[in-house]
């Protein structure tokens, strides 16, 4: 039977149809928006992250810092042969000496302040300098300076080994990390001597000595965390730890309960290695944190996983570098890595897999900005006076800080100038600033202020970045520095080692001031 045309029936059938189809526009307007603008932003970035930098200029170099800019008179490759390239450094030396030259030593150059560089100086490159053996008995790695963790841990890989204390990232050289004496992630651990057996060590006079706990133990101490100012470093015995399969487990909370969570999360026997990542948003700047932690979680075949890039490779940097000068997107990555990240991260890794990550992933290629590091240690007393103060100073003094990872640091026992003298918490910051002198002298202003804060609360800043902290605040974070200098020119009379670091706090003509 045929139904009756109803005139309203078929206005009410259009009009709810017409509504489902706004409805579903604005939904997909709606998801779009929600999609569409973090897409544009990440596809900006990486349009507009262009390699900008240009070559030096024969006869200049600089460091990671892109602010040191520094004439020198030679740079001399350290040959291949290891006993030709000891024969030629006595010659260098001899010649540097007779010539009035003094001598800085580099390595992949990632500190930040000139500790690799000396005006008119010769700077010896120990990066062709890298042969390595392992003593597979009694776990040590006997390495040749130059060598950077990109290439050690590829090898240490191949048979099941793995560095004990290194950087986060894999692009330092070991004669560069023994001299800043780094320290790393791995939890529980003092700096990087803590892992260091012995080391040979030219001196000025062209003469080897082996130094270690026991053997030349004053130099021992002193050249590790020593910048390169009592001698050359040849090659290291270092001690090595297996290669382990970790599994993660993460917490975002509030920073007020960070600590007490952070010590719910180490109670497990099986940590390995932690940081935590504060939020750096601006409504809600240093309000969380991310507390990462790894565990051993032995497989069943002990085997781990290869050695590949980590996850995300590809979109980490993008989301990294298009937070600078950016408030969108700063919260972009703090979503990412607190929403997003949890469902795309790996079940397990290897020891080596998270070490085996260079700075290059994240670096700035900019021609008119460039990324600068600061470090403060400061004991858990500390803690929230230091936190609170870093709320205040930093917004007001309207730096772009990109980043701030938290590590902890045990207490070191070997070296000379250490910063670890109790148990620390390091508070490791990047901003980006300006190439320009007044880029330079704003962050310096900044620099100052937190060294302050830092030894107020009780801990003091690391060495190897901007010489931005005065004579006194130098001599105030390390009072043990005036012998540490009085020392080098015992063991290095003529003053053959030098540096910017060195000119500028320990040279005589500056500790006369003092």
């Amino acid at each position: 039977m045929r139904r009756n045309f109803s005139p309203f029936r078929f206005l009410k059938s259009r009009r709810v149809r017409r509504n489902c189809t706004v409805t579903a526009l604005l939904s997909f307007i709606a998801v779009a928006a929600i999609i569409g603008r973090p897409v544009l932003h990440l596809a900006r970035t990486a349009w507009q992250d262009t390699e900008e930098r240009e070559p030096l200029k024969e006869g200049f170099v600089d460091d990671a810092s892109r602010m040191n800019l520094t004439e020198i008179s030679e740079v001399w490759p350290v040959p291949l042969d290891t006993r030709e390239a000891e024969i030629q450094l006595a010659k260098l030396f001899a010649r540097a000496q007779r010539e009035g030259l003094p001598i800085s030593i580099a390595g992949a150059r990632h500190s930040m302040g000139g500790h690799t560089l000396v005006p008119g100086g010769i700077m010896i490159d120990m990066t062709p300098f890298h042969k390595m053996t392992l003593d597979e008995t009694n776990n040590l790695l006997h390495v040749q300076a130059g060598a950077k963790w990109s290439q050690i841990i590829p090898w240490l890989d191949q048979r099941g080994k793995s560095v004990a204390i290194m950087q986060s990232n894999n692009s330092f050289t070991v004669g560069g990390s023994v001299s800043v004496n780094c320290h790393g992630w791995q939890y529980g651990c003092p700096p990087i001597a803590s892992s260091v057996e012995s080391f040979r060590l030219m001196r000025a006079d062209g003469r080897i000595l082996y130094c270690s706990r026991t053997e030349n133990s004053e130099l021992f101490s002193l050249a590790l965390g020593g910048y390169g100012l009592f001698g050359l470093i040849l090659d290291v015995d270092l001690r090595v730890v297996p290669n382990e399969r970790y599994c993660l487990e993460q917490a975002t909370v509030p920073v007020e309960q960070a600590l007490s969570t952070f010590d719910e999360m180490i109670e497990n026997p099986s940590v390995a290695m932690t940081f935590a990542r504060m939020n750096i948003t601006p409504d809600q700047f240093l309000d969380d944190v991310i507390i990462t932690v790894f565990y051993r979680d032995p497989a069943p075949s002990d085997s781990v996983p290869e050695l590949t890039d980590l996850p995300l490779a590809a979109i980490r940097r993008p989301v990294f570098r298009g937070s600078i000068n950016n408030d969108y997107g700063k919260k972009l990555r703090w979503q990412a890595e607190t929403i997003l990240q949890p469902h795309v991260r790996q079940n397990h890794y290897s020891r080596n897999q998270l070490l085996n990550e260079g700075v290059e992933i994240f670096e700035n290629r900019s021609a008119d900005y460039t990324d600068i590091l600061h470090e403060y240690f400061i004991p858990r007393a500390g803690l929230t006076e230091f936190t609170t103060a870093l709320r205040e100073i930093i917004p007001h003094h309207h730096q772009d800080l990109l980043n701030v990872t938290i590590r902890q640091v045990d207490v070191d026992e070997d070296t000379f100038l250490r910063y670890a003298d109790q148990p620390l918490f390091s508070f490791v910051m990047l901003f980006c600033q300006p190439r320009t002198e007044k880029g330079d002298q704003q962050m310096k202003v900044l620099s100052a202020e937190l060294i302050d804060v830092a030894t107020q609360a009780g801990g003091r800043y690391y060495l190897p970045y901007r010489l931005h902290a005065t004579p006194q605040q130098f001599h105030r974070a390390y009072p043990q520095a005036k012998q540490f200098f009085a020392l080098k020119r015992t063991y290095d009379p003529q003053e053959l080692f030098q540096n910017q670091f060195y000119r500028k706090y320990g040279s005589p003509a500056v500790l006369n001031k003092e």
